[in-house]
C-alpha cells in the first residue's frame, strides 16, 4: 500500500448514541491495523460527546507512513513517527479534498532507560492529534520489557512484531492482544495502551477550558 493511500473507510465507525440526523465528525486514523482503529472508535465514545455534544463521530483508516523505524527505539523517534503520521493524514486531506476533522497518528515503540548501571526498557505507545493547525501528544504509560525480549529487538535488529512473536510461540500478535497483552497476560492489551493514549492527546480538545486557562497564563 503506498503511503497517503486512502483505504478508509475501513469501515466509518459511528458511535452508537448518534443519530441521522446529526452532523459527522470524521477521525481519520494513519493505519489501517484493527487495534488502533479499535483504540480510537473506543476513545471516541467516551471523548466525543465531550467535544461536540451536537456531532457524529465516525472514525476512518488510512495507511500512511511514519517515517521512523519500525520498531522505534526511543520516545523521541516513537513520537516523531506519531506526529509524522498524523501530519501525513492534513497532506493527503488538503489534496484529495476529505473532510477530515480530527487526524490521529499512532506509534509504539521502546524507551531505554539505564538505572543504577542496569539497562531497562519500557514499551510504550504513542499517539498525536492534530485538528490541522494545533497538536497534541498523548502517552500510554510503559511497561518494563523482559530482557532477553529486548536483546532481540535491540541488539539483534529484529522488529518488535516478529520477536514478539518467537518470545510468546505464537503468530500474529501484533493485530491481536499485542506485545501489551502478552506482557500484561491480557489485562492490558496492544488496543486498550492506544485507547489511553488517545484519551490523553485529545485532552486539549475536550478539556479546553483547563488548557485553555494554562496557555493563558503562560501568556502573562
Amino acid at each position: 500500500m503506498e503511503d497517503g493511500k486512502r483505504v478508509g473507510p475501513f469501515p466509518a465507525y459511528s458511535l452508537p448514541f448518534s443519530d441521522v440526523t446529526m452532523k459527522t465528525c470524521t477521525i481519520a486514523v494513519g493505519s489501517t491495523r484493527r487495534p488502533k482503529l479499535n483504540a480510537v472508535w473506543e476513545a471516541a465514545t467516551v471523548i466525543g460527546p465531550l467535544i461536540d455534544t451536537a456531532a457524529r463521530f465516525d472514525v476512518v483508516g488510512v495507511e500512511v507512513g511514519s517515517g521512523v523505524a519500525p520498531t522505534p527505539r526511543s520516545r523521541r523517534e516513537a513520537m516523531a513517527g506519531a506526529r509524522q503520521r498524523a501530519e501525513a493524514l492534513v497532506a493527503t486531506a488538503r489534496e484529495s479534498g476529505q473532510p477530515w476533522k480530527y487526524f490521529v497518528g499512532l506509534e509504539g515503540g521502546l524507551d531505554v532507560e539505564k538505572v543504577d548501571g542496569q539497562r531497562l526498557v519500557f514499551l510504550q505507545n504513542w499517539a498525536y492529534v492534530t485538528d490541522g493547525a494545533r497538536g497534541s501528544y498523548g502517552q500510554s504509560g510503559g511497561i518494563l520489557v523482559p530482557e532477553p525480549l529486548a536483546r532481540r529487538v535491540l541488539d539483534d535488529g529484529i522488529e518488535l512484531a516478529a520477536a514478539i512473536d518467537e518470545f510468546a510461540g505464537q503468530r500474529n500478535i501484533r493485530d491481536l492482544q499485542g506485545a501489551w497483552g502478552v506482557l500484561t497476560q491480557n489485562l492490558i492489551t496492544r488496543q486498550d495502551a492506544f485507547r489511553t493514549a488517545v484519551i490523553n492527546a485529545f485532552a486539549p480538545f475536550y478539556n479546553g477550558a483547563v488548557y485553555g486557562r494554562v496557555n493563558a497564563d503562560e501568556r502573562r
